[in-house]
């Protein structure tokens, strides 16, 4: 793997590990860290493998507890110098890499799909480079946005803005799906990964 370049070419039919990127900021509203906990609980009913950024602390937290805690798999993803600060949950499988870029790539390659939730600056920054991978063809793995009380409208926009300007083709707003129910999320992931089929239907055990 060349951290420069980025991933290879990855695609994804099966899915068995999702990816989740979200605020680990202990101040989020309660409604968006409900919403970690039911979408975290709703991975391990459906036998989906959670990989994040294994922190303890805001929605990552939030999310890894209540997959854990329904006996779901985990794996977080944690560079040194932010065990500490993000309280590393020691109770679930973990990895401790020594850089942002070892642990993005890491989470990128574990998994299958990604579910994008609230977050802040550090959320936006990892769903950039993911769905420029996805623009540039190096990977089509599905991506679902939780999007309650339109919290994304305003990335949505600015792309938008970008295709209208001729700076992004306008093939690339179908690079994603946006729900705002956390029920919706499995199954707007499995329709992304097999659209053919155009229904949802979980891994079985």
């Amino acid at each position: 793997m060349d951290m420069a370049r980025g991933p290879e070419r990855a695609d994804s039919k099966r899915l068995d590990s999702i990816c989740v990127f979200c605020g680990s900021s202990e101040a989020a509203d309660p409604a968006f860290l409900a919403a970690a906990r039911a979408l975290g609980r709703a991975l391990a009913d459906s036998r989906l493998r959670l990989v994040y950024g294994g922190g303890g602390v805001g929605l990552m937290g939030a999310c890894a507890r209540a997959a854990h805690e329904a006996g779901g798999r985990v794996l977080g993803v944690i560079p040194d110098f932010l065990v500490g600060r993000e309280r590393a949950l020691e109770s679930v499988e973990h990895v401790v890499v020594t850089s942002m870029h070892q642990r993005k790539m890491m989470m990128f390659e574990r998994a299958d799909g990604f579910v994008i939730l609230p977050g802040g600056v550090g959320t936006l920054e990892e769903v950039v480079e993911l769905l420029s991978w996805r623009r540039l063809e190096l990977h089509s793995k599905p991506v679902v946005f939780y999007n309650p009380r339109d919290f994304w409208r305003p990335l949505f926009e600015l792309f938008q803005m970008t295709v209208d300007e001729n700076l992004t083709p306008a093939e690339f707003m179908g690079s994603w799906r946006s729900v705002d129910a956390v029920e919706a999320i499995i199954p707007a992931l499995f329709e992304m990964a097999h659209p053919e089929d155009g229904k949802a239907v979980a891994r079985k055990a």
